[in-house]
């Protein structure tokens, strides 16, 4: 099929096509893109009225168009009735040689265009476990917009969400905020995520319908052994209750498997992201809902020395998102 759109009128009426073995001086002006895109268009609509509209382009400039093709190579490429446009064997023979030429004149000059944009490549996005899930729509709406570069996912652990980005193996990381390094810059909000309460089915808390941060200074929790910055960790699991009475730290733990082992044991208990816990249900933890627990907000993160055409194209697509949500 015919991708009108990818051929706007300005670009493809610069482009000239002169077709072999034609002295084009004779024959009046050259065959441009344009023309062979009318050309293609019609033969799917068998319309003139439909290209014109699906090209953007006015009827007599359609008829036009395939009058001067016709002329240039001497023959019909149309049989026009009535109620009917048909092709002719000859522009059917046209048609299936020009096809494939034209794809890949289209290709070749979107690619290049997108390379001279500087978006073309590989962008790698960091998430934590499943958050790319809570992110897919975004993922998605780069893509369109960026069919040429290719987007990679990378997990990111919680107890270390600067490595990677400083390390170089992720462009982007999908983090929660604040993220206060001089090195770092910190992009528009992409997602919100409430916390829950994860605790043992057996744990005396396990049966109430809900819990409230203050419960969180009766009993120890764990805590990232990797080095998360404190006040990131702070706002996910905080050090003090609202009344000021200290949070115990636990155990220690570097993955998100290992703290929910830690806490089906009944030892420890953990603030858990709503989305992560969604994903999770297990019949040894219960998930309980925290009436005043803060609420995460997760930002792309890029290094300053890294930032290019395809971070901020990205930054684009996440700006556009937040717009029209």
């Amino acid at each position: 099929m015919v991708r009108a759109t990818l051929a706007p009128p300005v670009l493809v009426a610069a482009v000239d096509c002169p077709v072999p073995g034609h002295d084009d001086r004779r024959q009046g002006r050259p065959v441009e893109l344009r023309d062979i895109e009318i050309f293609l268009t019609l033969t799917e609509e068998l319309h003139f009225g439909r290209t014109a509209e699906r090209l953007h382009v006015s009827q007599s400039r359609v008829s036009q168009s395939i009058k001067q093709q016709e002329r240039r190579i001497g023959g019909g490429l149309f049989e026009r009735t009535s109620r009917a446009v048909r092709l002719t064997p000859l522009g059917e023979r046209l048609r299936d040689r020009l096809r494939a030429g034209y794809s890949e004149i289209i290709s070749g000059i979107e690619e290049a265009t997108a390379t001279a944009r500087g978006q073309a490549g590989t962008l790698t996005i960091g998430t934590m476990a499943t958050h790319y899930q809570s992110v897919e729509a975004v993922l998605d709406l780069f893509r369109q917009r960026h069919p040429q570069c290719e987007l990679r996912l990378r997990e990111i652990l919680p107890t270390d969400p600067l490595g990677p980005l400083r390390a170089g193996s992720v462009d982007i990381g999908i983090l929660w905020l604040p993220i206060r390094e001089p090195d770092l810059t910190v992009g528009p909000i992409l997602h919100r995520e409430e916390l829950v309460l994860a605790v043992a089915a057996g744990h005396p808390l396990a049966g109430r319908g809900s819990v409230e941060l203050e419960d969180l200074g009766d009993h120890p929790v764990v805590y990232p052994e990797g080095p998360i910055p404190d006040y990131v960790w702070e706002a996910h699991t905080p050090s003090t209750t609202p009344a000021g009475r200290p949070i115990r730290r636990g155990l220690a733990i570097v993955t998100l498997e290992e703290a929910f082992r830690a806490i089906a044991g009944g030892s420890v208990v953990s603030p858990i992201g709503s989305d992560v816990a969604a994903t999770r249900q297990r019949g040894d933890i219960t998930f309980l809902p925290i009436t005043d627990g803060p609420v995460l907000h997760y930002a792309p993160v890029w290094r300053n020395g890294g930032e290019n055409a395809l971070v901020r194209a990205f930054v684009q697509v996440v700006t556009k998102a937040q717009q029209t949500t």
